[in-house]
């Protein structure tokens, strides 16, 4: 994988595996409405499944092999998110769960496949993802459980306390991760934007971010323990700046991967 292409593949591909990680396998199910698994399920094909594939046939480097398992893993990840969606919108929720269940193994291994493409070695690289996608998942589902509870009142802090740690922990992780990729210039960057090779920016602005999204879920921890049902409310407005703030440290730092 090559270009803006290649770097939007690794982001978009980081955030489905860590948010459906997050979804699938937390005790959410026993928690919450079926409905919010309908909604997230759309939403997640629609923004981040289908982008993906669509990123990752355009970074493809034609003969590359590893390329084209990315490509067609991402495919599968999409249509297995569609399905996943249809299957909650005709309310046959149990297999909705099952699909979803299933793509998160194949999200990983979309993951584990592109680290081949690293300029690094393989387990850093992997280790990279594997922050990376901890990180944006985090926030992304933060934020939608953020707006889940205006619509469900009787779902307990239980979840979105739950999301805030996860991001906590995966921002000191995400942190180390840049810290892997080094601090000087790469072809890579310098394809992108020449700028992040003055003075080496982009690590910088990755680490700032990164720093910057771990003080606002503290911040969040500390706004979830008031006792005011607006807490939530202003839960959610700190985590749009998190989203923000996490998706600028991981492209940034992304700009870095590929080999040029």
């Amino acid at each position: 994988m090559t270009g803006v292409a290649g770097v939007l593949a690794l982001v978009l591909a980081e955030t489905v595996a860590g948010a459906a990680a997050l979804t699938w396998i937390s005790p959410l199910w026993n928690e919450t409405k079926r409905s919010y698994f309908t909604l997230w399920t759309v939403l997640a094909s629609l923004l981040f499944a289908w982008p993906t594939w669509f990123a990752t046939s355009s970074a493809a480097v034609p003969a590359d092999s590893t390329g084209r398992w990315v490509t067609e893993l991402a495919l599968v990840i999409a249509v297995l998110g569609t399905v996943a969606a249809g299957a909650f919108l005709l309310r046959r929720p149990t297999v909705g769960r099952i699909v979803g269940l299933v793509s998160l193994p194949v999200s990983v291994a979309v993951l584990a496949v592109m680290a081949a493409t690293g300029r690094q070695g393989y387990l850093v690289s992997l280790f990279q993802l594997a922050a990376g996608s901890a990180f944006l998942g985090a926030a992304y589902d933060g934020l939608f459980l953020g707006h889940w509870y205006l619509t469900d009142r009787k779902l307990t802090r239980r979840p979105i306390g739950r999301a805030t740690l996860a991001l906590i922990v995966a921002s000191v992780v995400e942190i180390v991760a840049i810290a892997t990729s080094g601090f000087g210039g790469t072809p890579s960057s310098a394809q992108l934007n020449p700028l992040l090779t003055a003075g080496a920016l982009a690590p910088w602005i990755a680490i700032g971010m990164a720093a910057a999204t771990l003080l606002i879920a503290i911040v969040v921890r500390a706004a979830l323990r008031g006792e005011r049902t607006a807490a939530v409310q202003s839960a959610t407005g700190f985590y749009y700046l998190a989203v923000v703030t996490a998706f600028t440290a991981e492209i940034a730092v992304r700009t870095r991967f590929l080999p040029g």
